[in-house]
């Protein structure tokens, strides 16, 4: 069983960064491709990126190209998106989640999510 803990939301001004951090627990973290989400008010939950479990692989979704970054850390049990060039429709709460499957960027595919976490960007 993996928990996962969302942080580093908040306000923002469209130009800015943030990283959001997810904290897991359980011993099978590690052997868990981590991927991120997003849903905006009224919209469909979205998918951002993923990385493999050992961290040598990600993925992104078109959109997200260029201006978001994923990246683990195995030992601290960590998970982190570094979001720069933050847009007005940014805005959605993040999540974090776990799933076997890292080719699979649906939200069935996941097996464990975080509670999320709020980012505002304002214009």
């Amino acid at each position: 069983q993996v928990q996962l803990v969302e942080s580093g939301g908040g306000l923002v001004q469209a130009g800015g960064s943030l990283r959001l951090s997810c904290a897991g627990s359980g011993r099978t973290f590690s052997s868990y491709a981590m991927g991120w989400f997003r849903q905006a008010p009224g919209k469909e939950r979205e998918f951002i990126a993923v990385i493999s479990s050992t961290g040598g692989n990600t993925y992104y979704a078109e959109s997200m190209k260029g201006r978001f970054t994923i990246s683990r850390d195995n030992a601290k049990k960590m998970v982190y998106l570094q979001m720069n060039m933050l847009r007005p429709e940014d805005t959605a709460v993040y999540s974090c989640a776990a799933g076997r499957r890292y080719y699979d960027h649906t939200v069935t595919a996941y097996d464990h999510w975080g509670q999320g976490t709020q980012v505002t960007v304002s214009s």
